[in-house]
């Protein structure tokens, strides 16, 4: 056993009682020094862990190759632990805490026998901010060690935020086989409690990630009287020097990440837009009446394929160094390739499976959901405000799907009730993000419906309420990138002309753009959103992209009741009239 590095009685009980049960050969208190992650790379890459990458191509990247049914978040193994099911909700999968703990400590008893367990202290938020938490996670994979050192700020500074206070979040992972028979990612809200087992992909492992920072953060939040949301933030800076501030929900895979790093076109070059976080947002009233927001994380565990630079650059310039790739293909001398990183593939690849592939092999390269981890502070584009503790003020919030019909590009919801049931009514095309069918349609309110750690009736009511604790509540909007023509094309070019979408959204919150209502919200008119430049898109293609069908939309209504009806015993009032309303302007 290394020596702790802290003398917090309730960490080193908590320690010691799961080093008891989980009977690790060796316990390493990590302390985030750089010392400590060279020493921890070299032995993962020893044991075959990670490979090192071409380090002349990529300076300080690995290589990380999963187990092939360990590849997404588990959302069938995932659990929430609360004395009843209607605490949990009907979106959840739900179990007694007592009868999880004791399946767990019977999977946990003994399994980290031959094996290290690392301490790993954490901060979810930057050092000082009242939103931040801490956390303290034990596992047994150096790859999770590594990954939290990315994508928390893990360390001694998480003992030093925390004191000698007891309210910490306690986290254990045990890898056991990686058999998904005993895989559960289990949240106990009331004990500030998550159980990881027979796991090792990111979204079920790095527990500060959507076990802390969504599903018992949402817990927490409201409890607190605060907002804990799957949305990225970003700084958009006018011409003029003026900053607006946005966050924006859309599911996994929907391009959160390169909205939030979007470079705007040639035409509004003089656009900055600045990237605060890509996945999360904790969001609480401040005393201005203003909603103001902090991202927890520090670093971003984003989606590779696709991610080239025309879509993203800024991106690409991020994972250039100090990354760690999982489930993506390795050309022969060490670099990283998967499906649309170029526009030809190489002549031959090891795949994610680590067999020869080439352009004709029957299967992608790269796993669809193969991902890059990588550091916040190498962004290009990082806002200065990205570590500021007492967050920054939002003024927009924007929900959006992946949707190939019915959804504009964008309009404006009336007011904030209104607002929160077009979020509540979200939906998207599944992706690889998650196990289960891609391309189905499902209703993910707020891009919420994986992570929400309680009833979500209630977290619609905590939305609402909120509201009455804001002077100034942000405008919200929807949007969809992803419409597609009668011939299966998209419509909308996107990516960094997404920042025409974003302009308007910005001048609407200051009351400098026009629009027009139509039964979904206020839309930008003709003359109200900026096409200037843009090669092969007219205002006959804006109205494509922009087309409200009303018999269309009389369908899209009614497939509203689905989730209305699942939620319907919690579901509030106003929601329930807002759809009649919805129904009544159609």
């Amino acid at each position: 056993m290394t020596k702790p590095n802290t003398a917090n009685p309730a960490v080193l009980r908590w320690v010691e009682e799961t080093a008891k049960l989980c009977q690790p050969d060796r316990v390493f208190w990590c302390d985030g020094s750089e010392s400590e992650k060279d020493a921890l790379i070299d032995e993962a890459v020893a044991r075959g862990i990670l490979i090192r990458l071409n380090q002349k191509k990529l300076p300080g990247c690995y290589y990380h190759r999963s187990t092939v049914d360990d590849v997404a978040r588990s959302e069938a193994r995932t659990f929430i632990c609360v004395p009843t099911s209607e605490e949990a909700g009907p979106t959840n999968n739900w179990m007694a805490p007592a009868e999880m703990y004791s399946k767990l400590r019977g999977l946990c008893a003994g399994a980290m026998r031959g094996r290290t367990m690392y301490v790993i202290p954490y901060l979810m938020g930057p050092l000082g901010s009242p939103l931040t938490k801490v956390g303290l996670e034990l596992t047994d994979s150096i790859y999770v060690v590594l990954s939290m050192r990315i994508m928390t700020r893990m360390g001694q500074i998480a003992y030093e935020h925390l004191g000698q206070g007891e309210d910490f979040n306690h986290g254990l992972h045990c890898m056991l086989d990686v058999n998904p028979k005993n895989r559960y990612i289990a949240h106990f809200p009331q004990d500030n409690t998550i159980i990881s087992t027979s796991s090792n992909y990111g979204g079920n492992v790095l527990l500060g990630k959507k076990c802390l920072a969504l599903r018992i953060g949402s817990w927490l939040a409201n409890k607190e009287g605060w907002l804990a949301e799957h949305m990225l933030i970003l700084s958009a800076e006018s011409p003029s020097g003026e900053k607006t501030y946005v966050t924006a929900a859309f599911p996994s895979a929907c391009g959160k990440t390169n909205f939030a790093m979007l470079v705007p076109p040639p035409h509004l070059a003089a656009w900055k837009i600045r990237t605060i976080g890509d996945d999360i947002a904790w969001m609480k009233p401040g005393a201005d009446g203003r909603l103001y927001a902090i991202n927890p994380e520090a670093g971003y565990f984003g989606v590779a394929p696709g991610t080239n630079r025309r879509t993203n650059p800024n991106a690409m310039d991020t994972i250039s160094r100090d990354t760690i790739y999982t489930n993506v293909a390795l050309t022969p001398d060490l670099d990283v390739w998967w499906e649309g990183k170029t526009d030809q593939p190489p002549a031959e690849l090891t795949d994610w499976k680590g067999n020869r592939w080439t352009p004709g092999s029957p299967e992608p390269a790269a796993h669809p959901n193969s991902r890059f981890c990588a550091p916040m502070k190498n962004n290009p584009a990082l806002a200065p405000e990205a570590d500021d503790p007492n967050g920054v003020p939002i003024s927009a919030i924007i929900f959006g799907g992946r949707r190939s019909t019915a959804i504009p590009l964008v309009y404006q919801a009336f007011n904030w009730i209104h607002g929160v049931y077009v979020g509540a009514c979200m939906s998207s095309e599944t992706t690889a993000a998650a196990t289960g069918e891609v391309g189905k349609i499902r209703r993910d309110p707020m891009a919420m419906l994986p992570f929400c750690g309680y009833n979500m009736g209630q977290y619609f009511r905590h939305w609402l309420l909120l509201r009455k604790r804001l002077c100034v509540p942000p405008r919200i909007f929807y949007v969809n990138w992803f419409r597609r023509d009668s011939t299966g094309k998209f419509i909308w070019p996107g990516f960094g002309e997404n920042m025409r979408v974003l302009k308007w959204i910005v001048e609407r919150t200051h009351g400098r753009a026009d629009a027009v209502e139509t039964p979904l919200g206020w839309v930008p008119g003709p003359r109200d959103f900026d096409l200037g430049g843009m090669s092969g898109f007219d205002p006959a293609a804006m109205a494509k992209a922009q087309e409200i069908g009303l018999e269309e939309w009389r369908r899209e209504a009614l497939t509203h009741d689905d989730l209305m009806l699942k939620l319907y015993a919690d579901l509030p009032k106003e929601l329930l009239f807002q759809r009649e309303l919805l129904v009544a302007r159609l």
